[in-house]
C-alpha cells in the first residue's frame, strides 16, 4: 500500500504551485519560492497552468453534455478552484456524480470541506500507483457497469517509464477496468528546449517528458475523439477559454491532451 506524503510547509508541493499559478491562495512561502525561480526561467509556465485547467473544463463540459457522461473519476485532482470538475458537470446533469482523488493531506483537507458538499460528490484519499486501491474505492460510490470518465490531468508526466510504478501499467489497469463507452482524458508535457530548462528548477517531483509517440500508447484500448491528441489549446478551444490575460505572450502550449472513447 502506497502511503499519503505529510503535510510538510518546509517543502515545496506540486498541488500547492499549481495553485499558486493558477492564482489561487493556498500555498506556503517554499511552494511560492519555488515558483518564482520556475517563472525566472520561463515566465510562460503561469499560462500552461491556466491552459490545462481551461482544458479541464473544455473536456467535462464535452462528455458531460455531449457524450451523455454522468460518473467522473478525477485522479491528482488538486486544490479545489473555479470551475471544478463536479459543478461543470452537474450544470448539464444534476445527478452527475464525481469522485476526486488525491493524496496530499491538504488537498484532502480542502477538497472535503469545499468539494464533497452534496451525495453525489466524493473525495477519497488515493495515490495512483495504487490503482487497485483506488478502484476499490471509488466503487463505493461509482458504478462501474456503467460509463466512467477517468481524468488524468497533468499526473502522468511526474512517473517514469518502467519499475514498479510503470505508468502505462496503471493506466491500462484503470481502462481495463471501465465499461464500454467510458472515456479517459489526459494532459502532458511535451519535452519542448523550454519545458526541459523549467524543469531543471522544480524540485517538488521529476518530470518525465514525453512526445506524442510516448503520450499515445496511454491510450490504448480507446478511440481517440477527435481532434486527436493535440497541444491543448487546439483540443475544442471555446469561449470560456477568454480567462486568459490579454496581456500574456503568444507563446506555444508544450503540453498534450486527448481523450479517449472504450468501445
Amino acid at each position: 500500500m502506497v502511503r499519503a506524503p505529510h503535510f510538510d510547509p518546509s517543502r515545496p508541493n506540486i498541488a500547492r504551485i499549481y495553485d499558486y499559478f493558477l492564482g489561487g491562495k493556498d500555498h506556503c512561502r517554499a511552494d511560492r519560492e519555488q515558483a518564482a525561480k520556475i517563472i525566472a526561467i520561463a515566465p510562460y509556465v503561469p499560462r500552461l497552468a491556466v491552459a490545462n485547467r481551461t482544458f479541464l473544463g473544455r473536456v467535462v463540459r464535452y462528455l458531460a453534455k455531449e457524450a451523455g457522461v454522468r460518473q467522473f473519476l478525477d485522479i491528482g485532482s488538486g486544490l479545489p478552484t473555479r470551475q471544478n470538475v463536479h459543478e461543470i458537470a452537474q450544470e448539464a446533469n444534476a445527478d452527475a456524480r464525481v469522485v476526486y482523488v488525491d493524496n496530499d493531506p491538504l488537498v484532502l483537507v480542502h477538497a472535503r470541506a469545499l468539494l464533497a458538499t452534496t451525495p453525489t460528490t466524493h473525495v477519497i484519499d488515493g495515490d495512483l500507483r495504487d490503482s487497485g486501491r483506488i478502484l476499490g474505492e471509488a466503487s463505493r460510490f461509482l458504478d462501474f457497469s456503467q460509463p466512467i470518465a477517468v481524468l488524468l490531468f497533468a499526473i502522468l508526466h511526474f512517473f517514469p517509464d518502467g519499475g514498479e510504478h510503470d505508468p502505462y501499467r496503471i493506466v491500462s489497469t484503470l481502462t481495463d477496468s471501465l465499461a464500454p463507452g467510458s472515456y479517459l482524458a489526459i494532459s502532458h508535457v511535451e519535452p519542448a528546449p523550454a519545458m526541459i530548462e523549467a524543469a531543471g528548477a522544480y524540485t517538488a517531483a521529476d518530470v518525465a517528458f514525453r512526445d506524442h509517440h510516448g503520450v499515445l500508447p496511454f491510450f490504448n484500448g480507446t478511440t481517440l475523439v477527435e481532434p486527436g491528441l493535440v497541444r491543448l489549446n487546439e483540443w475544442r478551444p471555446d469561449d470560456h477559454d477568454s480567462i486568459y490575460p490579454s496581456d500574456w505572450p503568444d507563446v506555444p502550449v508544450w503540453v498534450l491532451g486527448g481523450v479517449g472513447r472504450k468501445p
